[in-house]
């Protein structure tokens, strides 16, 4: 008695051990379920000591965190009517006092700077003393602003648009936990609809810690929909095939279960929500629902062979196991690539994949036969679906082709060839933070509003080190600074930058009565009398912080940016390279460019680079298998090239359709690699079979093997071509692309391998058909459709 046999005799002996046991684990990780958590800040794709992130750590560390800034934003000529203007103004009072926020910035707050001779020193003053009451005081404030304080434009409003601004600072405590969720929507979000709707005003709302929040609540709202779409699209395909209730619901027990699984040991492991470990659940469900085709299409085809249900359940564990366990491991080594990639992000993804793959191939193999074993026999009627005349015509097309068209096969592959390298070469990299997110929802608007009137939302910071402490404050220093402000300036993408050069230009207009046209930096000669001034302000300190450390030493350029990818950002950053590089010497300054929005740049362009390593990597571990099983070298060669042909089309479709590599893209080829491989083990097993079976005949064996595996091949593409279909219903960009584009993928492997394969084999057969050269394999697989001797 072989292993497998073994272990079927084990579970049927044992199934109400078996069935306890899985009850109680199911039950655990139930209670593991509420240590899950939800990310709050940006996946971080890069390593830890990669040294774009020791960059932006250094500047946490000196300015604390800088994705703190919510911004409310107003284009609406009537807010200069006294009633609303003061109502604008008054909002961001009511805000200013809740225990979330550290400080806000509106019209309201705005400071006149103004120089008292007498004492030498500057004094702040507010803009306007009363609150305006008439049309005419209003105009006066706007005048004020517009016209005489340019240290505000981008800040607080928009010259040429009229549009206002108005600023939140979260207290930066709160910014990456549940608090700042509860803030958003128990608080802000209610507040900001009730003055909407008082005063009849379209408030756009938006900065990194508002936009992560509503995304992440989108993240965790798209988890239900895709779960409950996999499990009644899966359901009702595979009903489809097999027209039985108790065959659905049996399939949907296990897969639920599975489910269930996957958020236990998300929660388990300790790891996030995230926009791609959200994918595990209803990944399961398609995966999980071809293990339960091919187990319950074997009971059935036992069933009607010889109506023994004992022996029928027996022969299904000891006969399917071990392909289905081949073909769940070369699955789970697809997704198991990205555990040797750096990124944690991926190695977190690649472990869930991979662990949540093989539960659901125990699951499947242990309650499949159990539950079977409690019921009665099929009737005729379950199996009728077993000997449909439409499938027959599929499998005869398959035949007919691969028996009299394969020169029209090699030329459709050539040509599929051809164009896909064309579109390869075509394809853009993305890195853009917001690109992904649901183009139709208010918030992603409101992005682009901002983007529109002031420049983005996205914070770049320019990190400048002098060495010395009190360094900043030296007019060289600050003249090298206003270089990269010119330099900024110059870049569409980029808003105003707002530094410590600003609020020096701002002295020097202050010195000279509030002149605009004096908002430049100081000379030589007019540093040391207006320099004297700012030290003796009192609330200079206050002024200072946000723009230089305590000790004077580090001073930092805050700019934001628009959706930009990383081939605009990479111009950008070399440009601004040049002029540090030129400004400022090596031996005196040490200058960072950084933010949250270039981590996640440079952490695109660090998954690029891991993509051809992870998937030479699946590539390699899946021949290694494929090595194992067969024990022939030849047989690789041929196996491999059925399945890259699919990834090779992926690749050219992307480039033709213009979807971008991104880190929700990326995933697509070692997962549609890690599947597609499975027919392409299921068709070579049974390959093998009919050639000892035939004596060594090659073109009776391709056949028969053609025509017994097509079937199940055809109905479990189906069933993952739907199943990933349903990843499109999303309203994220990028998971919107990684279902349509597996899924296609998917389609063209099952077509290349129920036709290029056999073709690749009746063609080479010479070579490769001997029993020299296709040894005995490491493990013996029995594929599916095999009909017991």
């Amino acid at each position: 008695m072989d292993f497998w046999s073994r272990v079927s005799r084990v579970i049927l002996r044992n199934r109400y051990l078996v069935l306890i046991l899985i009850a109680a684990f199911t039950a655990f990780l139930v209670t593991q379920m509420k240590y899950m958590k939800f990310s709050y800040t940006e996946a971080n794709l890069l390593p830890e000591n990669h040294e774009v992130n020791i960059q932006y750590n250094q500047f946490l560390e000196i300015f604390g965190e800088e994705g703190n800034l919510i911004i409310l934003g107003i284009k609406d000529s009537t807010v200069f009517t006294p009633e609303k203007f003061n109502a604008w103004n008054q909002l961001a009072k009511s805000l200013d006092t809740l225990k979330e926020v550290d400080f806000t910035v509106s019209i309201a707050d705005v400071k006149r700077l103004r120089a008292d001779r007498k004492n030498r020193k500057f004094i702040l003053e507010p803009l306007y003393n009363s609150v305006p009451d008439t049309k005419q005081e209003v105009n006066e404030v706007k005048k004020q602003l517009f016209e005489k304080l340019p240290f505000y434009d981008n800040l607080l409003y928009n010259k040429e648009t009229g549009t206002l601004q108005t600023a939140i600072y979260l207290d930066k405590k709160i910014v990456n936990t549940l608090a700042r969720k509860t803030f958003v929507f128990q608080k802000l979000d209610p507040i900001i609809k009730a003055f909407e709707k008082e005063q009849s005003l379209d408030v756009r709302v938006s900065g990194m810690p508002y936009i992560r929040t509503v995304n992440s609540q989108n993240i965790v709202d798209e988890i239900g929909l895709f779960v409950g779409g996999a499990l009644l699209i899966t359901a009702l395909i595979f009903f489809f095939f097999f027209r039985s209730f108790r065959a659905t619901f049996i399939t949907l027990l296990v897969v639920t279960i599975g489910v269930t699984w996957a958020f236990g040991f998300i929660g388990l492991l300790g790891y996030e929500i995230t926009v791609l470990t959200a994918l595990i659940p209803p990944l399961i469900i398609v995966i999980g629902v071809p293990n339960a085709v091919f187990l319950i299409n074997k009971y059935q085809q036992e069933i009607k062979k010889h109506g023994q249900q004992a022996k029928a359940l027996q022969r299904v564990i000891s006969k399917i196991g071990n392909a289905t366990l081949m073909t769940n491991i070369t699955t789970a080594s697809g997704f198991a690539t990205f555990v040797f990639v750096k990124s944690q992000l991926l190695r977190e993804f690649g472990i869930l994949a991979s662990l949540n793959i093989i539960s659901i191939f125990i699951l499947a193999l242990l309650i499949i036969p159990i539950l079977y074993s409690f019921m009665a026999t099929p009737k005729e009627k379950h199996l009728n679906h077993l000997e449909r005349q439409w499938m027959e015509n599929v499998v005869n097309w398959m035949e007919k082709m691969v028996r009299e068209q394969r020169i029209a096969v090699y030329i459709t592959t050539v040509a599929i060839i051809i164009l896909g390298i064309i579109g390869l070469y075509q394809i853009r990299v993305s890195g853009s933070l917001i690109e992904d997110m649901p183009k139709s929802k208010a918030f992603y608007k409101d992005i682009k509003f901002f983007e529109n009137e002031f420049g983005g939302i996205m914070p770049l910071e320019i990190l400048v080190d002098t060495k010395k402490e009190k360094g900043v404050m030296k007019l060289s220093t600050l003249k090298r600074m206003e270089k990269i402000n010119e330099e900024i300036g110059s870049f569409p993408e980029l808003s105003k930058p707002i530094s410590i050069v600003n609020l020096v230009k701002y002295s020097k207009q202050a010195y000279y009565k509030g002149n605009p046209k004096y908002y430049q930096l100081p000379s030589s000669q007019e540093q040391s009398y207006i320099f004297a001034y700012t030290r003796n302000s009192d609330g200079n300190a206050d002024m200072l912080k946000n723009f230089v450390d305590s000790t004077g030493r580090y001073a930092r350029i805050t700019t934001f940016m628009k959706d930009i990818g990383t081939d605009k950002m990479d111009n950008i950053q070399e440009r601004l390279q040049q002029v540090i590089d030129k400004e400022f010497p090596s031996k005196r300054y040490s200058v960072s460019l950084t933010g949250k929005a270039l981590v996640f740049l440079k952490g695109t362009n660090y998954l690029i680079s891991n993509l051809v390593f992870s998937l030479s990597l699946a590539i390699v571990l899946i021949s290694l298998f494929m090595a194992w099983m067969f024990r022939s070298l030849r047989m690789i060669l041929i196996s491999i090239i059925p399945n890259m042909l699919p990834l090779l089309i992926t690749a050219g479709l992307m480039g033709f359709f213009d979807i971008p590599i991104k880190p929700s893209t990326i995933l697509v080829f070692s997962i549609a690699f890690g599947i597609s491989v499975d027919d392409t083990i299921h068709f070579l097993a049974k390959y093998r079979q009919e050639l000892i079976a035939n004596n060594w005949a090659i073109r009776k064996s391709v056949y028969a093997a053609l025509r017994e595996t097509g079937v199940s091949m055809f109905y479990t593409s189906i069933v993952l071509f739907f199943g990933f279909l349903v990843f499109t219903v999303s309203s994220f960009g990028g998971t919107i692309a990684l279902g349509g584009l597996v899924s296609i993928t998917l389609l063209f492997a099952m077509v290349s391998n129920l036709l290029l394969l056999p073709s690749l084999l009746l063609t080479f057969e010479d070579k490769i058909a001997n029993k020299k050269v296709f040894k005995e394999p490491a493990i013996k697989i029995i594929p599916q459709e095999e009909q017991n001797k």
